[in-house]
């Protein structure tokens, strides 16, 4: 394990017997593997090469290991392994990493069903999140949040599933976050290493890879009751099969989530009208050949089905509303990917990765107008329909040394295919109206490399250079025909760091970067009619300090403050009508404090805190217009924390714990101006957790809302509506899931 920290390598084992076998020094400056050979000789075990290190086995010959040397003292409490932050895509460990992150090991998560992307935001304030249902969120990081509306726009956070861009516009598709390993939350910019779209951070999903030694598989289920409202359940499974022990192996995951509803509509006379159904799954195939060759091949298929909205109206009631016509959503993603990475003894990493992404969805509203009391007119249906397909190639080559330096360098291809067809009218004939298809076909060339200055002081420098074509056309006729079509634009995005180990665990930081989003063709103002919306960039500058804990126990904390300028401004909007356009809303300046704190007094007992504080102001054509207090950007409320605290025990084999949460999510507004200062947040949501694990076996309850709140999450639901500002999206009553999961 020494060995691997100070080499930046992984160094695997599941030879039980390796604990007992003890080694002599191994001085000066060699190869990994000349030194891993030196450590096992005479061992009887060997080291072999696999894609991201080393594996330690038994020799083929049968030479008795060792015996174990007794120790007069006893042993040295463990300490926790490196993390490495694979999203830099240098094999970067989090303590010298130069910029502001976050690491969410899902494997130690806390005990529910698998949930989404925004399911993380309440607990994790550096996250901001719409609140539309699953498949309609939009998600930002650190306050960059462009709008509340889901349009044309390339979205202001990229993400990631295993080294492929999973998103390049519109909202998060929804992923359920089943097996997975690690979140890993790099806020923004980050232009150089990921490209246009990533101006406020990178989410990058890493699911648990498969295991090509060990037959594995886990079940779990639970049942989730919410006061007032319909039940919900959760299954799902996963295996893992070596079919050539130590050369191929398949891993597979299946699930089935029904989450149960809890508004009503008087309008149609129904309860709990909110109800939805996820179900997918995902399949990888693994290669290991020889000489640290390695193929990967998976996909992974989602639909989700949701009955009717998320919303109510306060004249209504709390969860209550009223309306002619379900409104429904739908979704369905499809993913794919191919990679392959060959790695060498030196530390040098050849790594290329091909995916295709498609996505489809369909939001349907209810677009009649509202009448006085007694009057009847005929309901009036909207739909809009997107049809996406994302083809994205990088191939890369990348060094890590012990000494601290290291570098990446290689080529982006993309190209993204969005489609926006809309109709409204009756709901058995609704017509046609604008819409529009934008084609984005970008090349770019990166590189970055950190070099060790100092002891202890390194410095990390690089640049992106891209071009960038955009291809709009209207899907119907326009009423007119003045739209761009054949945008050519040329970028260049530079990054700068500096990492300071004042002391073993502690580590200033700061950070200077760009990014931009590429332009498009989008629905305008007005009925019919569509118009061209140009390129934003933002420049991000930060300073911070990270400490990682030695061993189990002990204190671990960061912290940052960051200023950001954002041109030109992109936003998804709606008219007082309710109808949908795009356009470049103007500049802001962002500045945010962040702070997170993770002790573990003692063993078992574990306490962490976080908060995000954040301060903008937007000026451009719909600012200029507005109070004061209207110009701000959506979604960014001026505080928000988290606090939690847990303590798990053992006793005769059995091992209980208990967990309490608090979260706050400050007030935030719907978006710039008068017509968009709709008030949401401002509510604290309390949760209490228990369980007990013994061997594979996992039983565990989790109350959620303890105070049963009706705050509003957030303030849309329907945008022909809006101009009422009456529409709340409530959070869930308090509800309780009791869940079993079985793992071996």
């Amino acid at each position: 394990m020494t060995l691997a920290r100070e080499a930046g390598v992984e160094i695997t084992s599941t030879e039980a017997g390796l604990r007992t076998v003890r080694t002599g020094p191994v001085l000066g400056s060699m190869s990994v593997r000349k030194a891993l050979d030196r450590l096992l000789s005479d061992t009887g075990y060997r080291a072999i090469a696999v894609a991201r290190g080393y594996r330690v086995v038994r020799a083929p010959v049968r030479a008795a290991p060792r015996k174990a040397k007794p120790i007069a003292t006893p042993p040295p409490s463990p300490r926790e392994p490196d993390i490495v932050v694979t999203a830099s895509k240098q094999r970067v460990s989090l303590l010298r990493y130069p910029g502001s992150l976050m690491v969410i090991d899902a494997q130690q998560s806390p005990p529910a069903a698998a949930g989404t992307i925004t399911d993380l935001a309440p607990g994790t304030p550096i996250l901001q999140s719409t609140q539309l249902g699953a498949g309609r969120n939009k998600v930002f990081i650190r306050g960059i949040a462009d709008s509340s509306f889901s349009g044309t726009t390339q979205s202001p956070t990229s993400i990631y599933l295993d080294d492929v861009q999973l998103t390049y516009s519109g909202p998060d598709p929804g992923l359920r976050l089943y097996d997975m390993r690690r979140i890993e939350i790099l806020e923004g910019a980050q232009g150089t290493l990921y490209g246009s779209g990533a101006i406020g951070g990178v989410i990058r999903l890493t699911s648990n890879p498969v295991d090509l030694s060990a037959v594995a598989g886990a079940v779990s289920g639970g049942v989730t009751a919410t006061q007032g409202g319909s039940t919900g359940f959760d299954v799902a499974g996963m295996v893992n099969l070596p079919v050539l022990k130590d050369r191929l192996g398949i891993r597979a995951v299946a699930y089935d989530v029904h989450e149960g509803g809890y508004l009503d509509d008087v309008g149609r006379g129904l309860r709990n009208v909110n109800q939805g159904d996820t179900f997918g799954g995902r399949l990888a195939l693994r290669i290991d050949a020889a000489d640290g060759w390695q193929l990967e091949a998976s996909g992974a298929g989602q639909w989700i089905d949701t009955r009717d909205g998320q919303y109510a109206e306060t004249a209504e009631g709390p969860l209550t509303r009223r309306s002619r016509i379900a409104q429904s959503f739908d979704n369905r993603l499809l993913f794919g990917r191919v990679t392959v990475t060959k790695d060498w003894d030196s530390g040098l990493r050849f790594f290329s990765a091909t995916g295709i992404v498609g996505y489809r969805s369909t939001d349907q509203f209810d677009a009649t107008p509202r009448r006085p009391p007694g009057s009847t007119s005929p309901p009036v249906i909207y739909t809009a329909n997107r049809d996406k397909w994302l083809l994205s190639q990088e191939a890369r080559l990348s060094r890590s040394l012990p000494n601290g330096n290291s570098w990446v360098a290689g080529f982006t291809l993309v190209r993204d295919q969005d489609i926006l067809s809309r109709a409204a009218g009756s709901p058995g004939n609704p017509l046609e109206i604008i819409g529009v298809t934008n084609v984005t076909k970008a090349a770019s060339a990166f590189g970055e490399a950190t070099l060790a200055l100092l002891p202890g002081l390194s410095v990390t420098a690089g640049g992106r250079a891209t071009m960038a074509r955009t291809d709009g056309d209207p899907s119907a006729t326009p009423r007119s025909a003045k739209f761009v079509k054949g945008r050519l634009s040329r970028r260049l995005d530079p990054t700068l760091a500096f990492s300071w180990q004042v002391a073993p665990h502690l580590a200033l930081f700061t950070r200077f970067q760009t990014g931009y989003r590429t332009g498009g063709l989008a629905v305008a103002a007005g009925m019919g009619r569509v118009a061209d919306y140009r390129s934003d960039t933002i420049t991000v500058g930060e300073i911070g300090i990270r400490k990682l804990r030695d061993g189990a126990t002990g204190l671990a904390f960061s912290g940052s403050v960051s200023a950001a300028y954002w041109s030109n401004i992109q936003a998804d909007l709606i008219n007082r009508r309710g109808q949908p356009y795009t356009d470049n809303i103007g500049d802001a300046r962002i500045e945010a404090a962040e702070g997170a704190l993770d002790w573990v007094p003692i063993a078992g007992l574990h306490a962490e805190a976080s908060f995000l504080f954040t301060d903008n102001e937007v000026s451009g054509p719909i600012a200029d217009l507005s109070t004061d207090n209207n110009r701000r950007l959506p979604e960014t409320p001026p505080f928000a924390g988290h606090w939690g605290l847990s303590y798990e025990w053992t006793m005769r084999g059995v091992a209980p714990w208990i967990g309490f949460n608090a979260d706050y999510v400050g007030r935030s507004v719907l978006g710039t101006g008068d017509l968009l200062d709709v008030s949401q947040g401002n509510y604290w949501l309390l949760g209490l957790s228990a369980g007990v694990r013994r061997g594979g076996l996992r039983i565990d309850l989790a109350v959620d809302n303890l105070t049963n709140s009706k705050a509003s999450r957030f303030a849309y639901g329907n945008p022909f509506s809006l101009t009422y500002r009456d529409q709340t999206t409530p959070l869930r009553p308090r509800n309780a899931r009791l869940g079993i999961a079985f793992g071996w």
